[in-house]
């Protein structure tokens, strides 16, 4: 009986989870900008027949770029509610968040170039 509890509860936090990530699509106003991105990347790796490997890097950073953005999101949120007003260590969290997506976002471009890129100059 025990372990069928431990099972509900599991799959109640994926229904929590969904809706996290079903927030972050339809309330996140960077989310539409990663998607997009993810989905140009996906096209790519499809018209450019890229390597398995690649395809891991890609997955990774795509998975890497959205979670820290959800994250970011996610603690943009909770420092609202605890400080709707400034405050400049709730400006500092805030800063900080933030600057984590644009890391990951950038090291995702590089990624991104250092797979693309070569495979693009052979059609110009």
């Amino acid at each position: 009986m025990k372990n069928l509890v431990s099972i509900k509860k599991s799959l109640k936090s994926f229904v929590f989870a969904f809706n996290g990530i079903r927030i972050f699509i339809y309330e996140g106003n960077n989310a539409r900008i990663h998607i997009i991105a993810a989905m140009i990347a996906i096209l790519l790796g499809i018209l450019l027949k890229i390597s398995l490997t690649e395809w891991m890097m890609v997955t990774l950073v795509i998975g890497f770029v959205i979670t820290l953005e959800i994250v970011n999101s996610a603690i943009e949120s909770l420092a609202d509610y605890v400080s709707p007003g400034k405050h400049d260590l709730i400006k500092k969290v805030k800063d900080l968040s933030a600057g984590g997506v644009l890391v990951s976002a950038i090291s995702a471009v590089i990624i991104g170039l250092i797979i693309f890129l070569p495979k693009l100059l052979v059609y110009v």
